[in-house]
């Protein structure tokens, strides 16, 4: 009997040590935080831009004769066509609006021109006619449509040319009119912001000017004048960098 009483002692000692030692064991793990969610930078197209563009085009020119100086109105007589090219520079402002991936917009657009050409006349042999465009300006909308930092979008609006028409006999010059038109323009761009602030792109635009009578005044001063209807259209291809006044991209979770 004393040797179980011995034998029970022991393993009460022994149990009072051990349970401590599995207490430590089953100690709670230490805290981990949960990884924070993905973060998606959204690219914002809203706002005021300021820009410059550059490129090239051409102007589509038919002369016909309604009025030959003396005589006074006659049945239209071919003058011939002409495609007078050259390179443009200029600016443009606007202001964007997105919502979600759908941009909409307003711009104004000036640029100085070197578009010229010339044919020879169909019905009058050694008469040329020179056309050339000295400048341009757009007002437009703009709808878009945005994948991030990548816009598409289409344009239109009214158009306003500075041209000139000149009528040359065997190298002189004869008589001359400076006019100012005014039509329509549509067009489509593509742009890529590769800054929150900076983006370029490439746009083409053709502008409808339609048929008008221009007066081509005698530079002899002795008043007489040739009137011809002039139908003139212009397709142009541009490079453009935009500066956006504003914040940086926004930050969806």
């Amino acid at each position: 009997m004393r040797k179980n009483l011995f034998l029970a002692t022991v393993s009460l000692i022994t149990l009072s040590f051990a349970v401590p030692a599995m207490a430590a064991d089953l100690a709670a793990r230490p805290y981990t935080k949960a990884p924070a969610p993905m973060v998606t930078a959204i690219y914002d197209w809203s706002g005021f831009y300021i820009g410059l563009n550059g490129g090239g085009g051409s102007a589509h020119n038919c002369w016909n004769l309604i009025d030959n100086v003396a005589a006074g109105p006659i049945p239209a007589l071919n003058e011939g066509c002409n495609s007078a090219t050259g390179g443009t520079f200029g600016g443009q402002i606007g202001y964007r609006w997105q919502a979600a991936n759908w941009v909409f917009g307003l711009e104004g657009q000036g640029n100085w021109a070197d578009f010229s050409g010339s044919n020879n006349d169909l019905s009058f042999p050694g008469w040329t006619h020179d056309t050339r465009i000295n400048s341009f300006g757009l007002i437009t909308g703009q709808v878009g449509y945005a994948v991030n930092n990548v816009l598409l979008y289409v344009k239109g609006g009214a158009a306003v040319v500075d041209a000139r028409y000149d009528r040359i006999l065997r190298d002189t010059l004869v008589s001359r009119a400076d006019e100012t038109r005014w039509g329509g323009t549509v067009g489509v761009g593509f742009e890529f912001g590769f800054t929150p602030n900076l983006s370029v792109g490439v746009e083409y635009n053709h502008i409808f000017l339609g048929d008008r009578n221009v007066a081509t005044n005698f530079v002899d001063g002795s008043g007489y004048h040739a009137t011809s209807r002039i139908n003139q259209d212009v397709d142009m291809g541009l490079v453009r960098l935009n500066y956006k006044f504003g914040g940086p991209v926004v930050a969806k979770y």
